[in-house]
């Protein structure tokens, strides 16, 4: 049976899209698209010039300046991918504490969506396409052949961040990061433009007590069941 065109892996921050989804898109041979990279960009710019974030106007006119564009790894560091502000290289910068705690408002501005969501969807209709975020198979891709979402409980990702931060080097307080992850959720699922939820029809897998590789493994298996119509929110 012909493997899904179009793959939305949705769900929250740290929950293990980007890793899942980078592997799993390198496996098939797809483009691997991590659309919050867009929102981090755009929040990382609003913050190196000085745009209030909560200038909702003024950075949603930012979202429409700069020029964004994420391409296969440059540089040799553990990426899976590398993002471009205007030319710059920001594919860490994007991940410091200080984009986490104000990425969540700037990605809930309707102007700041509809800006980026229009790129996204130009980029999922040529299929073969493997895209991350909050709202890909509720918004950006609604018809996507096959949705995924993966869930973890705030502390179990606030862990991940946390380790992650220290692996490269960078200084991480544990319990500012886990308060930013509860802030963000509150304001990801309740904003009134396209809230963090899963599709009605996506499969859920929980990766609380899941390895990378046995989520991977869980993913891939839903990727070549034969039956990807499959009853909808089965939980694995």
């Amino acid at each position: 049976m012909p493997r899904p065109s179009t793959i939305a892996i949705d769900g929250p921050a740290a929950s293990g899209k980007s890793t899942i989804g980078g592997v799993l898109a390198r496996r098939l041979g797809y483009l691997y698209l991590d659309t919050g990279a867009m929102y981090r960009a755009v929040t990382w710019m609003a913050l190196e010039r000085r745009v209030d974030i909560g200038d909702e106007e003024g950075v949603t006119a930012l979202a429409r300046e700069i020029e964004i564009a994420i391409t296969k790894p440059t540089v040799d560091d553990g990426r899976q991918y590398t993002v471009l502000a205007d030319g710059k290289d920001v594919t860490w910068e994007i991940r410091r504490p200080e984009v986490d705690a104000h990425v969540s408002p700037v990605s809930a501005y309707p102007g700041v969506r509809q800006v980026l969501s229009e790129q996204q969807r130009r980029i999922g209709q040529q299929g073969a396409v493997v895209m991350i975020g909050r709202d890909i198979g509720t918004v950006v891709m609604p018809d996507a052949d096959l949705k995924i979402y993966l869930d973890a409980s705030a502390e179990e990702r606030a862990r991940r961040r946390y380790l992650e931060l220290l692996e490269r080097g960078e200084h991480a307080d544990y319990e500012e990061i886990l308060r930013a992850m509860r802030r963000r959720d509150r304001i990801d699922s309740n904003r009134a433009v396209a809230p963090l939820r899963a599709a009605d029809d996506a499969i859920r897998v929980d990766t609380d007590n899941l390895s990378v590789d046995e989520v991977l493994k869980v993913v891939e298996g839903i990727v070549e069941d034969a039956s990807v119509g499959v009853e909808k929110g089965i939980t694995l």
